[in-house]
This record gives structure tokens, sequence and C-alpha cells, in this order.
């Protein structure tokens, strides 16, 4: 699964900001036992974006449960969170 979220708005305490909102998603995939194999953060056009790879092999709910409820949490963390599976992100990442 691939996991991006990217700021809407930058913020006075971006770093903080940042950090709040890894901590946020991390731990709402470790309640689903999603583990968080790797992570890329960058700032784009003043745009924070995040690239979670997670592994899904033993989640504990649906995979859509987990995209609804991670897409709830960026609403309220003031982010635009997709959730998609590896096979979609490569295919639309492919030349």
């Amino acid at each position: 699964m691939n996991l991006t979220a990217e700021k809407m708005s930058p913020g006075k305490n971006r770093e903080m900001e940042e950090a709040y909102a890894l901590a946020k998603i991390t731990a709402y995939c470790a309640d689903a036992n999603a583990n968080v194999v790797d992570v890329t953060q960058t700032i784009l056009q003043d745009m924070f974006v995040m690239v979670m790879i997670v592994e899904i092999s033993k989640l504990t709910c649906p995979f859509a449960t987990l995209s609804d409820e991670l897409t709830g949490l960026g609403q309220e963390l003031g982010l635009d969170v997709r959730v998609m599976h590896e096979d979609i992100f490569n295919s639309m990442h492919r030349i």
C-alpha cells in the first residue's frame, strides 16, 4: 500500500505539524496492524508531501476501512490523504 499526504496550506510551525501528522498516521497504521516499511517526506511548491510504503498482509480491518479512516484522519489534520494499493501506484507511475 502507498499512502501520500499533502499539506493543503502552509503553517507557521511546519516542522511540528509534519511530525504530528506523521505520528498520528503511523499510530493509526500500527493500530490496524499495518507495518510502515518506508517513509519519505519533502516540500514541493510549498506543500508538505509524504509517501509511505505500508505492509498490509496482517491488516486487522478491510483495506477499504483503512483507506476511509486515514482519509478522514487526514481531513482532521488539514491534509489530503490518498491511500492506494501498490499495484495501482506502480501502474500510475510507469512510463
